[in-house]
């Protein structure tokens, strides 16, 4: 993709940038659902010439067949706007190994196919378990069909001694019904077996896959903005390669978590959904004094006194959820601890007032804890030291 050529700068968010680059579970659908107005907010991103690309953390599909999902939900794209952590994983194998190696394939038929792409030989568990075939390298990704043999034969190949890569360390997956197990469950499964960590998890947090997406776009990362609704692995991720990102409330996290997040998974902008990218951005003011951290933003203000949050019902939605999120950075970050409490009793109010949520689906209903979130020991943090 050619390099493109900066917006006119009209004051809304999208015009400080020149790439945009879309997580998709949790931010342009959820599940077999598109998240709403995600799809024609990007369709007009595309029309301002603003660069567009799609990362995703889920290996199970080439971007062929995530394109075709894009476009069945109506995202006007092209498959090579989808950059897929099994691509940025098998890139990683290929260093480590000659061309026409053959290398375990764990996951759906977009490890294979990302394999295939950068000339080595992707052999499935059914083949090396019938054959005996020895492989080279172990490259293991999420897919939904992945059972207990194949697990094993990634156990037995990794036992060998051979190098063993992850695409990603997500532990769960947002979907239509709920939080899912993720490609990190499964990594754990043969890690216990083993004893050991591979020897790279690639995807988000890790800087690969964004630095691969980056380059596709043909933008650098100070011109580039990653949006996301997970913390430990979109925003964290941008963070690790100094990209700008922009959080968004409509998949795994909640206004509670980002409050509570340390600044390694703080993202830069703050959002209910993808139509802040029309819109100006108000950044929130803060004011710390002993003991008493006040964020306004716009009309919005929220106070930290000893710890307890408190909000004054002005400003919109968006100006509301900025301020709470960063008085409650602030206070932290002067050394007061939070009232958890109130901290999850705004975070309730916030997502309760904003129209386009629908209380009724399950991922906004089974978030992921906060004392979870950074307490959890995630294979994506402890890994952290093993990507490349």
């Amino acid at each position: 993709m050619n390099e493109k050529t900066r917006p006119p700068d009209d004051a809304s968010l999208r015009s400080r940038f020149r790439g945009l680059l879309f997580d998709l579970d949790g931010v342009v659908f959820r599940g077999h659902v598109a998240v709403p107005h995600a799809v024609e907010v990007i369709n007009e991103m595309r029309e301002t010439g603003l660069g567009v690309a799609f990362v995703t953390n889920n290996a199970s599909s080439p971007p062929e067949d995530v394109g075709d999902r894009l476009r069945g939900f109506g995202v006007r794209m092209r498959d090579e706007e989808v950059v897929t952590s099994a691509q940025a994983a098998a890139a990683y194998v290929a260093r480590l190994v000659p061309p026409g190696t053959p290398v375990l394939a764990i996951g759906g038929p977009g490890v294979s196919r990302a394999l295939q792409g950068v000339g080595l030989v992707p052999v499935s568990p059914a083949e090396r378990a019938a054959a005996s075939r020895p492989v080279e390298a172990v490259l293991q990704g999420f897919g939904k069909d992945i059972g207990w043999s194949d697990l094993a034969e990634a156990s037995y190949a990794v036992q060998t001694g051979v190098p063993w890569v992850a695409t990603n360390g997500d532990l769960t997956i947002p979907m239509a019904d709920g939080i899912a197990p993720g490609n990190g469950s499964l990594l754990g499964c043969v890690r216990n077996a083993c004893g050991v960590d591979p020897v790279a998890i690639v995807g988000k947090p890790h800087p690969p896959l964004y630095e691969l997406a980056a380059s596709v776009l043909g933008v650098p990362a100070d011109g580039t903005l990653a949006i996301g609704d997970r913390l430990d692995t979109d925003i964290a991720g941008a963070v690790a390669v100094r990209m700008e990102s922009l959080w968004v409330t409509t998949g795994a996290n909640t206004p509670a978590d980002t409050a509570l997040a340390p600044p390694s998974h703080r993202p830069r902008f703050i959002a209910y959904d993808l139509r802040a990218l029309r819109e100006p951005y108000d950044d929130p003011v803060v004011d710390a004094q002993p003991g008493v951290y006040r964020a306004t933003c716009g009309a919005a203000e929220f106070t930290v006194t000893g710890g307890a949050v408190r909000g004054a019902g002005r400003g919109t939605p968006n100006q509301r959820l900025r301020a709470f999120i960063v008085a409650c950075w602030a206070a932290a970050d002067g050394g007061t601890p939070l009232d958890l409490d109130s901290v999850r009793r705004c975070s309730e109010t916030l997502v309760g007032e904003q129209d386009n949520f629908d209380q009724n689906n399950p991922i906004r209903n089974n978030p992921i804890g906060q004392d979870k979130l950074f307490e959890r020991g995630d294979l994506a943090d402890q890994d952290a030291q093993g990507a490349p």
